[in-house]
Formats: C-alpha cells, structure tokens, sequence
C-alpha cells in the first residue's frame, strides 16, 4: 500500500523518512499479510484453538467493513470456499468477482438504504445454510454502518442518532452501545439466523480489542444494556436530541418490555490484526532509519494528544503513534480526526520538526484525504487557529499543502501517525 501524492510530499529527507514510516505501518495492515497467519489449508485459528475444517461439507463466508473484500480474497485463496457475501463501503471499488459472491456496496460512516438491503441479503444467505456447513465471518471496522437493519426504529431514525452521537464526541464503544439495542443484527444477533458452526475473524478498530464493539459485535456476545445505551445520550446531554421514537425503544428495553442483546457467544472468535499492528512495524522502520524511537496511542480528546506531540520528540528522535483521538464537531468545515491532530500540532511545532497523521482506510474523516503531513511551525496561524475552532482543517491544508491520499485501502485499523525532529543517527 502506498502514498499516492508520496512525490509531491516528499520533498525533504524528513518528509521521506516520515512517508516511509507511514507506507510500513499500511503494508503491516494488509490483510494479505495477515490472515495466512490464521487461516491455513483444513483449519482456521479462532478462540485461541486450531478449528479443523474436513468435517464441514461446505466452507462459506461473510465478509463485513473497510477489510472485507481483502480478507475474503486473502482466505479464498486458501480455503475452498463455495459461497460468500462481501459488503464493503459504497465508493469503494472492490475486487471480488464470480458467481460464488454476492458483493453489496452500502453506506458509510452513516448507514442508508443500501446498508438495509445488504443485511437483509446476509441473513437471507445465513439462513440457507445446511446443518453441516461452516461460515467463517470476516470483520473489520466500518460494518457497523454497512449493514444495518433497524429494530423498533425507522432507518431515518437510527440514521439521526448515530450522527447525533458522532458529533457529540462519543467513544466508538459508546455509539455502538446505542446501535446495538435498535438493531435486529448487532449485539451477537447476526450467527443466530444460521443453523450451523462458524466462527469469526476480526480485524479490530477500537481501544482494547473488545470483539463486541468491533463493527457493534455482530458476531459476538453483547455485555451492555438498554439501561448502558439510556447512560451514553444522557452523559452527552443529547437525550432531548435523539429522535424520540430511539428514546422510547430503549426506556422500553430498560424496563424489561424487549428482550436484551445475546449474553452468550455462539461461535469462536480471533482478533487477528489492531493499531498494534502498524506501530510495531512502523517502530521498526524508524529504527532501520537511525532513529531513536518511542510509541504512544491517543484516544482521548485530541486538543490533549496534539499538545503531547511537539514535548515528546527532540533531535533525532521519532514518535510513532497511533488510535483515534476524540474530535467534538462544532463547527461545519471539512477534516477528520489526523488532518485536525497535525494542524493542532503544527500550531506548536518548532523548526526542524514534521507531524503527519492519517487514517489507515485512506479517509479522513468527511474529505477524500487520508490525513495530512506539517514540517515547521504553521505559516498562518491565524487561519490555521480559525480552521480549529470551525473544525476546518481540510481547508487549511488544501490552501497550504499537505494533504495525505491514498484512496481507499482496503483496510482499516484506526489512525496512524508519525512526529520526527532534527536528523536521524549519522549515516542513516
């Protein structure tokens, strides 16, 4: 995976160092590196065990997120697979092709009509599965828009919250804590329309690699509530902004009136890549590059992570980072969470200093940037402080250079990022 502007950025040996880091980090994302490590030919490595497969008549899957059309090609490839369905977002351009799958594009970051059809058309697949069947379920992050099937609610309704509670500056877990108990789907309820084994493979996008916040735990058990999901809209003081129609499923849940998300899991599950995965060998990059490195993950409030940044690097030294800091939108600009971080931080970087952040699914968040990349102090401090407050970052970097792209990547394991100071070690 590469930088597709990486000419025009590089144009010092600091921006070139600081793009080499960043392609390692996306490299180590790839699916097809990943899932060899997990699938082989008769078995799949879920729950920590070894799942032979010979006893199965057919071996099927469902591929769900940023990831699903690589993953599904990566275990394809492997496995003799029979039939799959991969439901990837929209404007993406997948690659899998043949009568074996049904391929759906939906909507993302917020679900839509397309997101309904797709989870319609998995359940319809998983519940034509034969008793002697075994479905290997692919997830990564972005699924919990993709596939959508509101339960209690309209989808204009679900549609409304989940942007209500980006915007308030709610955790992943926490959204997905309130898309959980409007969903038909989410919570663990997705295996139970199949009558046979399985198991899921999950390439995790959230803080902790909790299975059941991955993609709203579709495949996995749900340990919140309908009281947990009234406890998120109230602590963001958006109660009264929810559709009302929300507010009332789940007061009703809370009482007791709707049976509450799965509390047991029905097959086994594998975290098989994180942010980990990018910053270690983002770290040993850096290192080959004759820097003394350090790393560091961010999720909390990004005006925090930003003033981190500059105090933790100095001459010659690298900080690898990685997560997904916190934005609370109150402006109408355009950015996302790494060109927003890098503005922050070039308000406060000195010379010979460089910050780069990007998204590694290649968007960031409501642009078609995949990030941006600062050397110095910023050169107009009055736009770029106006730019903060309106959440207007894109428009800074669109004016002064900087802008990271990549397209989509086919990937997704939250934000990676690179600060580097001075020189590396002599003879790097």
């Amino acid at each position: 995976m590469r930088i597709s502007n990486a000419a025009a950025l590089g144009t010092t040996k600091r921006a070139r160092h600081a793009i080499s880091i960043l392609e390692a980090g996306l490299a180590a994302a790839d699916p097809a590196r990943i899932i060899p490590r997990f699938v082989r030919e008769g078995a799949v490595r879920a729950g920590g065990a070894d799942l032979p497969l010979d006893r199965y008549d057919t071996i099927c899957t469902v591929a769900v997120g940023k990831a699903a059309d690589a993953m599904s090609r990566a275990v394809s490839r492997i496995l003799p697979v029979r039939a799959g369905m991969v439901v990837v977002p929209r404007d993406s351009k997948p690659a899998t092709r043949g009568h074996r799958f049904g391929v759906y594009r939906s909507e993302h970051p917020h679900p839509g009509r397309g997101s309904v059809a797709a989870a319609k058309a998995v359940l319809k697949f998983l519940g034509n599965r034969r008793e002697n069947d075994f479905v290997l379920f692919l997830v990564s992050g972005g699924a919990s828009s993709l596939l959508a099937l509101p339960d209690g609610v309209t989808l204009q309704d679900k549609m409304y919250a989940t942007q209500t509670l980006l915007r308030c500056g709610a955790s992943i877990s926490e959204i997905n804590c309130v898309r959980k108990h409007i969903s038909r789907i989410k919570g663990g309820r997705l295996p139970e329309a199949m009558p046979c084994s399985g198991a899921s493979l999950i390439m995790s996008d959230v803080e902790g690699d909790d299975p059941g916040t991955v993609a709203s735990g579709l495949t996995h058990m749900d340990t919140t509530t309908f009281g947990d999901a009234l406890d998120v809209i109230s602590r963001y003081g958006i109660t009264s902004k929810m559709p009302p129609g929300v507010v009332e499923r789940l007061q009703s849940g809370a009482a007791g009136s709707i049976p509450e998300t799965p509390k047991a899991t029905r097959i086994p599950h594998q975290i098989i890549a994180n942010n980990r995965t990018c910053l270690d060998a983002m770290e040993a990059r850096a290192t080959t590059l004759g820097y003394a490195t350090e790393t560091a993950q961010y999720y909390g409030d990004i005006g925090g992570a930003a003033a981190s940044i500059p105090g933790r690097i100095r001459e010659g030294r690298c900080l690898v980072f990685g997560g997904e800091p916190r934005v609370h939108v109150a402006g109408r600009g355009r950015g996302g969470r790494s060109q927003e971080l890098v503005l922050r931080a070039a308000l406060l970087l000195g010379d010979g200093a460089l910050v780069a952040s990007m998204g590694t699914d290649g968007i960031d968040g409501n642009t078609r940037a995949a990030g941006a990349m600062h050397e110095g102090p910023a050169c107009d401090t009055e736009m770029a402080e106006s730019c903060v407050l309106s959440n207007d970052s894109h428009a800074y970097f669109a004016r002064y250079g900087g802008l990271i792209t990549t397209g989509h990547t086919g990937t997704n394991l939250l934000d990676i990022g690179v600060a580097l100071a001075g020189r590396p070690a002599p003879g790097a």
